[in-house]
């Protein structure tokens, strides 16, 4: 008769700690808001002893920054962009989920604070730049080849300066508050996007 081992399994236990620890950080973030935020705070809640979180982050920014991460895969399932052959219809459904993401009182004050956290700290810019912002713009600026390619963009266009462009207004306006957030504003930045781009 076989035997079931009772000793515990310390990468379950482990996978356990950390989703727990995420899971506080993400909660703590939005209720508190970054600048009053503790890692002591987040093992309280977590269960975890403070150790625990410095041995897989160096930071309260980097716990925070894999928290949103991990959340926003959740919601998201990962980077994708539809290629469907209609391009403004695509940039559509790329530009509204983030035009109502920015404006979610609820993200607010965790994205505007990851914002600041990177100018500050260039271990978790890298971080940024090579988990979340560097795989963002490469899937944009493959789906505007895949446009140019089909003749709906200038052949000459630089595809660099396309992905800031797609990106750079509603960024802007959300940084600096320059007027409203919302679908209809996604709407207008892809018909004049489009009219600038087409060749």
């Amino acid at each position: 008769m076989a035997r079931t081992s009772s000793t515990p399994d310390p990468a379950r236990r482990n996978e356990r700690s950390r989703q727990a620890i995420l899971t506080a950080a993400a909660e703590l973030a939005t209720e508190l808001g970054y600048a009053k935020l503790t890692i002591e705070a987040i093992a309280a809640r977590a269960g975890v002893g403070k150790q625990t979180i410095y041995r897989w982050w160096p930071s309260k920014g980097a716990v925070v920054f894999d928290a949103f991460l991990a959340a926003n895969e959740n919601e998201a399932g990962g980077l994708d962009l539809p290629d469907t052959g209609d391009l403004a219809a695509d940039l559509r459904a790329l530009l509204r989920p983030a035009a109502e993401q920015l404006a979610d009182p609820a993200f607010e004050r965790v994205g505007r604070a990851i914002s600041a956290e990177i100018q500050l700290d260039p271990t978790l810019l890298r971080e940024y730049r090579a988990r979340l912002l560097g795989p963002l713009l490469e899937v944009t600026r493959d789906r505007l080849r895949s446009a140019q390619r089909a003749g709906q963009l200038a052949e000459d266009l630089d595809l660099d300066l396309a992905v800031d462009l797609v990106y750079g207004p509603l960024h802007y306006r959300w940084l600096l508050g320059t007027g409203p957030i919302d679908q209809a504003y996604a709407d207008a930045m892809v018909e004049a996007l489009l009219r600038a781009l087409r060749p």
